[in-house]
């Protein structure tokens, strides 16, 4: 489900917050294949999408099963009983064992490719993935992740509660094009006993990462193996963020899909 129906209200132009040495981080991340942003976008932008998503009711719980991905909506999960909840949540729980697999709350956003600006449009969200994949924003993140072949940004929000979780994994699947992905922390108040880190698997069993955070961006290049611990049922609210890959355009198509 594409976000269609944000209130068309005023939004702050996206804008960049501090300025940042665009050399420095490009560094990084070509010494570790990542690197977060601090103070990524304007103040007011990263107050008003935190109060976007935090205000939103048609978040879609996304699980998996193998290959297979089911979508409920919150109508959905209210009707179902407690021993039908108990059954889903042990299904999950067993495909974790094992397999990759996740669950978490999503509003999927168009792609940046796509021509939908916030200003044309009244979304400020798919106006973010816009924004990202074009003119000085995007020249910026060609140069941090040294992928000059970038041409757009997909995206969508995310929503982890007490609980959710994704798995172990590398994003590297053929024919997507995904040349690095980023995760826009969108988190004012977090602890990290509250779970939800973004994890970085390194081939010894070392594992570094990130605490969800607010305004900050962490881009990392693909393939890299990295996950997203569980939400403990302490946290006093849900982690928020916006996520998605940088991809290069599809030249058989003339537009990734």
């Amino acid at each position: 489900m594409i976000v269609t129906d944000e209130p068309a209200t005023a939004f702050p132009q996206f804008a960049l917050g501090l300025a940042h040495d665009v050399d420095a981080l490009a560094a990084r991340f070509a010494e570790i294949g990542r690197v977060r942003i601090h103070e990524f976008l304007d103040a007011k932008v990263a107050g008003a999408l935190h109060a976007r998503l935090d205000a939103r009711q048609d978040w879609r719980q996304l699980i998996n099963s193998g290959d297979k991905l089911f979508e409920l909506d919150r109508a959905t999960r209210a009707g179902m009983s407690a021993a039908r909840m108990r059954d889903l949540d042990d299904a999950v729980w067993q495909g974790a064992r094992s397999g990759f697999q996740y669950r978490y709350e999503s509003l999927r956003l168009p792609d940046g490719n796509r021509g939908e600006a916030a200003d044309a449009t009244g979304n400020s969200l798919g106006g973010l993935t816009h924004w990202l994949s074009t003119g000085t924003m995007r020249d910026i993140l060609r140069r941090i992740t040294g992928a000059v072949d970038v041409d757009y940004a997909d995206g969508q929000a995310t929503a982890y509660s007490s609980g959710d979780f994704l798995t172990g994994h590398d994003d590297a699947v053929a024919g997507k094009r995904r040349r690095a992905a980023y995760v826009i922390g969108l988190t004012p108040v977090w602890r990290v006993e509250w779970g939800g880190l973004l994890l970085f698997h390194g081939a010894d069993g070392a594992v570094s990462g990130h605490m969800p955070g607010f305004n900050t961006l962490d881009v990392f290049a693909v393939p890299q193996m990295h996950s997203v611990s569980p939400v403990a049922p302490a946290a006093a609210c849900r982690r928020l963020a916006i996520t998605g890959w940088l991809r290069a355009a599809d030249d058989r198509a003339g537009m990734a899909g």
